[in-house]
């Protein structure tokens, strides 16, 4: 996109619209390391009430029969898990700070110390192992990686979307690709993934923490393989100029696409829609912004997607067309003026000269109010002012004797 204000909005609006993403669809189970030790309120739970679960590695593979330790003001209480890995606290003192622990063969697990809630309770999660399942997980990575790849196929998992926000009068699109290969090796495609953006797309670019296997043009975006063994993120951005108040994207996919995600920054009365989508929704974000959000089943490779917008916001382009015709119409009068008349003294020239100042002035002020940095009635009393000035010098240079022949003074007819 080339403009680091503009990435940065785009940057933080994305990452609003993936956390709207995130709470509107079920996702794939969170990573354990993210949760782990962490306190999340549970108002289903009663008040003061604390339960304390113990997994291995993963959520699901549940501890049971393991003494868990709750100290919460000096005090130290214990329980023991149930067949679901959990043990539960009761009648705790309110706004305390407590921490929970255990120990899972050998290792020690202690949460981060959190206050007990005045209403409801939390739930807080121990997981064992996680040094382990890295080391593993890495060694496997390692391993695929050095493995010769072997032929299979790819595609677009449930966490891709497409997602829409406005700059200006330009509409900033974000692809947010998440390419799944469910094979433990390296999986070769046969051919790159390729993938051109809809027509009229400008400016496409990677965005951080994209995959180097994407390389990207002005208007394509390919990724090259052997794909990884797991999913690899691929993050393109790209400009859609419009100039009317409905738009129309259609893109079509080169791998199966698992879910249709598609979210629009909500501008005024804007719509989204598509064949594709079985459900649309209004959801905020937590900036406050809203998006209009529809989402769809699969689609096979090859499928299409046909995005529609409606109500856009669109600028009349006619104040433009008549303030450059004006502006064009002034600076042609005034160079006629200045051929005409060759030399009529200093104080024609400075006439002249802020002639050519006030026209500047017009031109500048016929732009903010395009990009609508001006407000209206500024906007209307210098522009007002500016025309009564130019009014007053072409009559001052029409009497100075620099006007058209045949209408100036003592100049017969």
């Amino acid at each position: 996109m080339g403009r680091a204000a503009g990435v940065l909005r785009g940057a933080l609006t994305l990452a609003a619209a993936l956390a709207i993403g995130s709470a509107a669809f079920a996702q794939d189970m969170p990573d354990p390391s993210l949760i782990h030790g962490r306190a999340i309120p549970a108002s289903e739970l009663g008040d003061g009430v604390v339960t304390v679960r113990v997994v291995r590695e993963a959520i699901g593979n549940n501890v049971s029969g393991q003494q868990v330790e709750l100290t919460v003001a000096g005090r130290t209480r214990t329980a023991t898990t149930d067949e679901q890995g959990r043990a539960e606290f009761t009648n705790l003192p309110r706004g305390e700070e407590a921490r929970a622990q255990a120990t899972v063969d050998g290792e020690a697990l202690v949460s981060q110390p959190f206050r007990v809630p005045t209403s409801g309770g939390l739930r807080v999660i121990l997981v064992a192992g996680l040094a382990r399942a890295a080391e593993r997980k890495k060694q496997e990575e390692e391993a695929a990686a050095a493995a010769p790849p072997v032929k299979g196929v790819v595609v677009f998992g449930g966490n891709t979307r497409v997602l829409m926000q406005f700059q200006d009068d330009t509409l900033e699109v974000y692809y947010i690709l998440e390419i799944l290969n469910t094979a433990r090796a390296r999986v070769d495609t046969g051919a790159p993934l390729v993938i051109d953006l809809p027509r009229g797309a400008q400016s496409a670019t990677a965005l951080e923490g994209s995959s180097p296997l994407a390389q990207v043009s002005p208007d394509r975006l390919v990724i090259t393989g052997p794909f990884p063994s797991g999913s690899t993120l691929v993050q393109v951005a790209f400009r859609m100029p419009y100039d009317s108040p409905t738009l129309t994207l259609e893109q079509t996919w080169p791998a199966a696409l698992q879910q249709v995600t598609v979210g629009v920054e909500k501008v005024n009365e804007l719509a989204i829609s598509s064949p594709q989508f079985t459900s649309t929704d209004d959801v905020t974000a937590e900036s406050g912004a809203v998006f209009a959000l529809g989402r769809g089943p699969a689609l096979p490779a090859g499928g299409k997607t046909v995005i529609t917008l409606s109500n856009l916001p669109v600028h009349s382009r006619t104040p433009l067309y008549v303030a450059l015709t004006l502006a064009g119409l002034l600076a042609a009068f005034g160079v006629w003026l200045s051929a005409s008349r060759g030399s009529q003294g200093d104080g024609r020239l400075l006439l002249v000269k802020r002639r050519d100042t006030l026209l500047s002035q017009l031109e500048q002020l016929e732009s903010k109010r395009r990009a609508n940095t001006v407000d209206p009635g500024t906007y209307a009393t210098r522009r007002q002012r500016i025309y009564n000035e130019l009014e007053r010098i072409y009559g001052e240079l029409d009497e100075a004797g620099v006007g058209p022949e045949g209408g100036g003074e003592g100049i017969a007819a």
